[in-house]
């Protein structure tokens, strides 16, 4: 972690029992979803059940942080009071290899485009939050 790691003034997570695995996990640098001991689905974000066959049985798996851009969007406006970013700003909507959909900021100076093939990389928010943001896989 940096000196900057204590600035962070941004929107901060609800952290539930239902997300906690979720957000200790990206402290640890690592992406965790849920996964359906019945059908096997992976989903995000996290809930109580699976949404494809709506079992409550489901084991917390480490996923591998690849995925593909489907979606994304630049913010002209600034909706929260306070916050770590300057507009404009990119939010993405990555597909993971595993299935579930999330949403981060891309790095910065990656510029985002659908289809871009990206992973999962971490930022050190504060001492106690790790946010998802994606970059660039060099599929060279």
């Amino acid at each position: 972690m940096t000196e900057d790691v204590a600035a962070y003034d941004g929107p901060l997570p609800a952290v539930t029992n239902l997300n906690r695995a979720y957000w200790d996990a990206l402290r640890e640098h690592r992406l965790v979803a849920p996964r359906c001991d019945h059908c096997g689905h992976h989903w995000l974000p996290p809930g109580p059940w699976c949404p494809e066959c709506w079992s409550p049985s489901f084991t917390w798996t480490e996923l591998s942080g690849r995925g593909t851009i489907t979606s994304w969007v630049r913010f002209h406006q600034r909706y929260f009071r306070r916050g770590p970013f300057e507009v404009p700003y990119a939010v993405t909507e990555v597909t993971l290899a595993e299935g579930p959909r999330l949403y981060a900021r891309p790095i910065e100076g990656a510029e985002p485009w659908v289809g871009q093939a990206v992973e999962i990389c971490y930022e050190d928010a504060s001492a106690d939050l790790t946010l998802a943001r994606v970059r660039p896989v060099d599929v060279a």
